[in-house]
């Protein structure tokens, strides 16, 4: 999918670096590579994804509506499940039959576990371990498995941190047994829950590109078919609770971004309900900026030759499915590999890679000649490489938000020859908006989101005869930060962008339970809330048909460290739409959410931003200013050198190199007395470490032991006396090293 990213052009995604961004990356090409690049031909022994999409329960759930245990088998990078705050935990998946096993890919959230092992069991009673570790140190793992059985299991015994343990992906893979009526690799396999689908090779629909000079049509079985459709989100084994949803809208259309064995279930599900597929399928590095891995299309020929193979064999299992509606080859790629490459190496890139794609759609074209081909790019300057190099393409396609109406001019301008579709569309995202008094996107309300989906298909509806419609951005239920941004069924919940778009499309919503509106909101001193205290959220909100409105109050960090989920805030209500909220103990710019439900399976959600700063503290900060020396420092990222943690700016830290222990020191200038330290912590903190001081830097008196450290702010009521002050740091809280905002002494 196209995780949202944050920028600073309208039209044109530029990333902004992160905590672990390159994290993400890796989990993206990761995917591809398990879930996309099955090898060609009949199934052999060669192993193939079994998970995504299957039954998965958890020990427990941090948040069921945002993190729950389905969302780590549900190929979204950007999803993930999470659990309670406690050990042991564990999250299983059911196979549907006895595999045999070949190999587990774990990729972490931050929330990592220190102690697992990896088990299965045939009946999801009896457990056999067939590996395990006391070692992990999060990110992305590969375990290799020698075995079998339906069930697999990660059993964790030990957190790295003060969180539960989270996985965006758990990945299993393996060779199911071919005899297995079920194996969804069988292109000849009904489903047996859509007994009224079509069986494949009965004959597909036909569709096709018709018409030329600005009056084209895209046409199924001859009659004019307007696109009319959102990107999938839920799993797929999910589709057949969803597309009713859907299809309430008026909408006819499903776009997915990758294709593989588990296709099957959306296709014969979306038949059964008269909906048809954007078959996608994913080439590297996809997702646009900082999402995929760099390939170099015009020498890295074992890639090409892989991936090709990979869409013809799906191309020949689903070609006759009457759910496809077209195969579309790519997306975001041609934006992406401004990442890998520059100047004229750039043009012959991106020149090359069109010319693959259009490789690609002839021998797509020669193995199905009834469906056309496409493929999608972030913005309409990727069009002029489409038309130079990939002309066997039947149509263009475009993902685009905020800068929708322009798309219309950029093909007048461009001189193109083909009509196009929207692949994604929506509200303006974090890369189109102005940033807000904290220095972050400043999200739209929900009320513009649901107006953005009005404006876009008008002026889609506006270019007839060349724009052939649209799968809008998201058809997701995640709630997380750009579940909030973008979906309109998050957590099951429908809201306002849902309705406006259904009376776009011809559905009558007035006789419809529609969401509470959110109309005002506002965080009063959202410029100074103090770590672990408490502000005001105040929000003017009604429902238009008189239901009572439930509030629930999120936070999200992801302007602090990156992180996308959000997590269920301390409130209470001291009025009405006015809350007490407990903020959080990290230092910077948060975000914090009300979603306004109305027991009607509706939400309104509005947020705001505010910058968390360290308590007060009285006194004479006596380290403010003063020389600081540490064991080491990070010399490789940034100004990470130990004075930044006494100059006063909680912008700026110290960090270590990445070790198990360190020390950082303060000299006072002579021998002071002092009755409290405030430790501010960036995201690395310390678990364990010891406050000492000294006259003569040589000779040291611990004064404070502290263990169960939890991040944040530590504020130490403490009397000392020396001219040295030192943190003796000897457990982290995370797998780098440790980091200070500021260390402040204060002097009464």
């Amino acid at each position: 999918m196209t995780i949202p990213r944050a920028g600073t052009r309208a039209g044109t995604r530029t990333g902004r670096h992160r905590i672990r961004a390159g994290r993400l990356a890796a989990v993206t090409t990761a995917l591809v590579a398990a879930a996309f690049l099955t090898p060609a031909g009949p199934a052999q022994a060669a192993p193939e994804l079994l998970s995504q999409g299957m039954p998965a329960t958890a020990s427990s759930e941090e948040n069921p509506d945002y993190t729950p245990a389905a969302a780590a088998v549900d190929g979204d990078p950007g999803t993930r499940w999470s659990s309670e705050f406690s050990d042991p935990q564990w999250l299983r998946v059911d196979l549907g039959s006895v595999v045999t096993l070949d190999r587990v890919e774990l990729d972490w959230e931050a929330a990592y576990s220190t102690s697992y092992s990896i088990q299965v069991s045939d009946d999801g009673t009896t457990w056999r371990t067939l590996t395990s570790t006391d070692a992990g140190d999060g990110g992305n793992d590969v375990i290799a498995l020698q075995g079998s059985g339906r069930y697999v299991r990660m059993h964790s015994t030990a957190r790295s941190g003060g969180y539960g343990v989270s996985l965006w992906e758990m990945r299993v893979f393996g060779v199911a047994d071919p005899g297995d009526p079920g194996d969804p690799g069988d292109p000849d396999v009904v489903d047996p829950g859509h007994p009224n689908v079509p069986v494949p090779g009965t004959g597909p629909s036909h569709v096709e590109v018709t018409g030329g000079n600005g009056s084209w049509d895209l046409t199924v079985d001859g009659q004019p078919y307007t696109v009319r459709g959102f990107t999938w989100g839920p799993s797929f084994h999910t589709a057949d609770h969803y597309l009713p949803m859907l299809t309430a809208t008026n909408a006819n259309t499903v776009r997915t971004w990758g294709t593989g064995a588990d296709t099957r279930t959306l296709l014969d599900s979306a038949a059964a309900h008269d909906v048809r597929v954007v078959m996608g399928f994913w080439l590297l590095p996809g997702g646009g900026p900082g999402s995929g891995g760099c390939i170099d299309y015009r020498t890295d020929d074992a890639y090409k030759s892989e991936a090709r193979a990979d869409i013809l064999h799906w191309v020949d299992v689903y070609k006759e499915h009457p759910a496809v509606l077209m195969w579309n080859i790519g997306n975001e790629s041609i934006l992406g590999l401004q990442d890998c490459f520059s100047g004229t190496d750039l043009e012959e890139v991106r020149h090359a890679y069109a010319a693959f794609v259009n490789d690609v759609s002839v021998a797509v074209h020669a193995a199905d000649p009834h469906h056309p081909t496409t493929s999608t790019d972030a913005w309409t300057g990727a069009w002029p490489y489409i038309e130079r190099s990939a002309p066997d393409l039947d149509l263009l396609s475009v993902n685009s938000y905020g800068d929708v109406c322009n798309i219309r001019a950029a093909w007048e301008s461009g001189g193109h020859d083909r009509p196009y579709l929207l692949t994604e569309g929506g509200a303006a995202g974090e890369w189109e908006v102005p940033d807000d008094a904290h220095g972050v996107p400043a999200e739209p309300s929900d009320l513009e989101k649901a107006a953005a989906y009005v404006n876009s298909w008008r002026c889609l509806r506006e270019h007839d005869g060349v724009a052939l419609g649209a799968t809008f951005f998201h058809f997701g239920i995640e709630g997380d930060f750009g579940g909030v941004w973008f979906n309109v069924i998050p957590g099951d919940n429908k809201r306002l962008g849902y309705y406006s778009i259904a009376r776009t499309w011809g559905v009558d919503t007035s006789v419809l339970n529609t969401p509470p509106e959110i109309t005002a909101m506002d965080v009063p001193d959202a410029a100074s809330v103090e770590a672990g205290g408490e502000f005001t959220v105040s929000v003017d909100m009604t429902d238009p048909d008189g239901d009572d409105i439930t509030p629930v109050v999120m936070l999200n960090s992801k302007y602090v460290n990156g992180a996308g989920g959000i997590a269920a805030a301390e409130f209470t209500e001291t009025a009405p739409g006015t809350y007490r909220v407990t903020a959080p103990d990290t230092l910077g710019v948060w975000k914090v959410y009300v979603f306004a439900e109305d027991g009607r399976g509706n939400v309104g959600v509005e947020t705001r931003s505010f910058r968390v700063v360290a308590p007060h503290v009285d006194g004479e900060n006596i380290a403010l200013g003063a020389e600081a020396s540490a064991s080491s420092f990070d010399p490789y990222n940034g100004n990470f050198t130990p004075g930044q943690a006494v100059d006063g700016d909680t912008t700026t830290r110290w960090a270590s190199e990445w070790g198990p222990s360190a020390w950082f020191q303060v000299d006072l200038g002579s021998v002071r007395s002092f009755q409290h330290l405030q430790l501010v912590w960036e995201t690395a903190y310390g678990k364990a470490y010891d406050v000492q001081v000294s006259d003569d830097s040589a000779s040291w008196t611990t004064i404070r032991s502290v263990t169960g450290g939890d991040g944040g702010v530590d504020d130490l009521d403490v009397s000392g006396t020396g001219r040295y002050v030192r943190l003796n740091l000897t457990e982290r809280g995370t797998e780098w090293g440790y980091s200070l905002y500021e260390l402040g002494v204060y002097q009464n």
